[in-house]
């Protein structure tokens, strides 16, 4: 879906594709006649952005084979989809039946991460609208805070670095500008927006910035316009966001709060769970850890990084964080000029949901796929963005 804004310069919105699990060619194919296309129909548009999730297979398989680039370039445009965005952050087994700490391997201190993003930003290129000359894609944010030493550290900048010079190099080759995001997450080693400043400025490259992901902002209880305004003001760029929404418990020390959290515990995904204390924030890797006993404070909220519907909070006693969404979205494209092009929902965590939550069946995952984007659609309008055909 693309805008207008006010300065005359267009926004895309997409929706993530790794709600949909797929680890080959053959089966991101599948997802775009068995998901995607059906969510465009839903929300009655010419035109639907994605943003493709390739694991390691099928991103080798289309950078390694010219004709199969060309092939899904062909089906994307028939089933009236479109592609400015890749999701790199889960390398593979992302639809796994547990996944927690796996998706932060390989990090940025081993080479098949470079060597990966370098093959999607090739595939992105190769992917990219006719009339579109930008592309972006999400990353890793360096690593998982464990087993990460200066000698690690020294490896992800150098990495990070090769990177800067190959998107430079691929933009001579084919006119094409790829930009890469790292994305902060809780218990990584870029938790928050403010861990990315040092890395990123060291590293000065303007292909090489953040991904602001809302859910994650909220988790960490980033104050989104400070958030957003220091990396502008320390000239880092904002190359996407992802529009998320975090689980809010206000109240975690009442035994219904506890039992309404308790649903949301899971085996597949990690739920890191943070509290804001007068110490500073606290946290636990993981929202079952943070129900047991007294390992997380619970006098103040907590909230949780669960990816829950755009459009559909938890019912009482819990809520989601789409206000903090709404004035991140405000900061970002509300201004005379956007902080970001690229906009994308992303919320993976269907399935995951509680029994009575999850979608049954392909049509009302669609469904929801679609009430999300068109809450997005709905904020974006609001801001003064005007939908284009």
């Amino acid at each position: 879906m693309r805008f207008r804004h006010p300065d005359g310069s267009t926004v895309h919105l997409a929706y993530c594709t790794n709600v949909h699990p797929a680890e080959t060619l053959d089966g991101v194919l599948a997802q775009l006649r068995d998901h995607c296309e059906p969510v465009r129909r839903r929300l009655g548009r010419d035109r639907l952005g994605i943003g493709l999730w390739l694991a390691k297979d099928a991103a080798h398989a289309l950078v390694t084979d010219p004709s199969a680039l060309r092939g899904l370039r062909t089906e994307l445009d028939r089933r009236g989809l479109e592609v400015v965005t890749l999701n790199g952050f889960p390398y593979e087994g992302f639809g796994a039946e547990e996944v927690k700490y796996r998706v932060y391997k390989p990090d940025w201190a081993d080479p098949e991460r470079l060597d990966h993003t370098t093959a999607l930003a090739r595939v992105l290129a190769g992917l990219l609208p006719d009339d579109v000359t930008e592309g972006t894609i999400s990353t890793l944010p360096l690593a998982w805070h464990t087993a990460y030493d200066d000698e690690r550290a020294a490896r992800a900048r150098e990495a990070l670095t090769a990177l800067a010079e190959r998107l430079d190099a691929l933009h001579e080759l084919t006119g094409r500008s790829i930009r890469v995001g790292l994305e902060p997450e809780p218990g990584c080693i870029v938790e928050t927006t403010a861990d990315a400043i040092g890395p990123l400025t060291a590293i000065g490259h303007d292909r090489i910035g953040v991904c602001v992901d809302t859910c994650h902002l909220a988790t960490s209880f980033e104050d989104p316009h400070t958030a957003l305004h220091a990396l502008t003001h320390a000239g880092v760029p904002i190359v996407k966001s992802q529009l998320s929404a975090a689980l809010h418990a206000e109240h975690p020390h009442l035994p219904d709060v506890r039992e309404a959290l308790a649903a949301f515990d899971e085996p597949r995904f990690l739920h890191q769970t943070r509290t804001a204390t007068s110490a500073g924030l606290r946290g636990t890797d993981d929202l079952g850890e943070a129900l047991t006993g007294d390992a997380l404070p619970d006098a103040s909220p907590w909230r949780a990084h669960f990816h829950v519907p755009l459009h559909a909070a938890p019912a009482a006693p819990l809520t989601s964080t789409l206000p903090v969404l709404r004035a991140a979205l405000t900061r970002l494209v509300g201004g005379a000029h956007p902080l970001t092009r690229h906009l994308e929902v992303e919320t993976y965590t269907w399935q995951a949901l509680p029994p009575e939550l999850r979608p049954r069946g392909r049509a009302q995952l669609a469904e929801g796929i679609a009430a999300e984007l068109a809450l997005a659609r709905d904020l974006l309008t609001d801001l003064g963005l005007k939908e284009l055909p």
